[in-house]
C-alpha cells in the first residue's frame, strides 16, 4: 500500500499543471487552519519524495512570517523524533535520516504539520513506517498535529484497506487540496 501510494503521488508531481493547481488549493486550507489556530512554535517538514512543500507555500504567509518556526530531527538508533528551531533559510542540517533539518536549539511545538503517504477520515496517518511521529505525538499529547496529504491518499478504513495498529497516533485534522477533514 505505502508503494502504491509513493508511485501515485510521484505520477501525480510529475504532472506540473494538476499538482500546481492542487498545491494552489491545498495552501489556501492550511493557510485558513494557521490562521484560525495561531501557532505560537509551527513545527513544519522539510519536503522529500515529491511531499507537499508546506515550507515554501507558508513562509511567505503573513500568520507564519511572525510565528516562530522549527524542523524535526530524527535520531536513529533510538528512533527518537525532535524539533528544533528553524530561521526560515535553507536547511544547514542533515539528521540521522538524512533529511535536511535545522540546526537551533531543542523546542516543542504547539502545532506541527505532519506529512501523509496515506490518511483515513478518522484521522490515522499512514507514514514511511519508522514511527517516528507517533512516537512525538504520544509523547506530546497537547500538540496540534495537523496531516498534510493529497486527496487522491484517502485510506477507506472500513474496507480494512489500512487497520491503525495501537501504537499509531490520530492527528488532530488533515489538510488536502479537497479541504479538510
Amino acid at each position: 500500500m505505502r508503494r502504491r501510494l509513493l508511485a501515485q503521488r510521484e505520477a501525480f508531481a510529475a504532472d506540473a499543471a494538476a499538482s500546481s493547481a492542487a498545491g494552489d488549493a491545498l495552501t489556501r486550507h492550511l493557510r485558513d487552519v494557521l490562521s484560525a489556530l495561531e501557532p505560537q512554535l509551527l513545527g513544519l517538514y522539510w519536503p522529500h519524495r515529491c511531499e507537499f512543500n508546506a515550507a515554501a507555500a507558508l513562509l511567505a504567509d503573513p500568520i507564519v512570517a511572525t510565528t516562530r518556526l522549527a524542523l524535526p530531527y530524527s535520531e536513529r538508533p533510538t528512533i527518537r523524533l525532535h524539533y528544533r528551531t528553524w530561521d526560515g533559510a535553507a536547511p544547514r542540517a542533515r539528521d540521522d535520516c538524512g533529511l535536511a533539518t535545522a540546526d537551533g536549539p531543542e523546542v516543542v511545538p504547539d502545532v506541527v504539520l505532519v506529512p501523509c503517504v496515506g490518511f483515513t477520515a478518522a484521522g490515522h496517518r499512514l507514514g514511511y513506517g519508522g514511527g517516528y511521529f507517533d512516537r512525538w505525538l504520544a509523547a506530546h499529547p497537547g500538540v496540534t498535529s495537523i496531516g498534510v496529504a493529497w486527496a487522491f491518499s484517502r485510506l477507506d478504513q472500513a474496507e480494512a484497506e489500512f487497520a491503525p495498529q495501537p501504537h499509531d497516533q490520530r492527528l488532530t485534522l488533515i489538510v488536502t487540496e479537497a479541504g479538510v477533514v
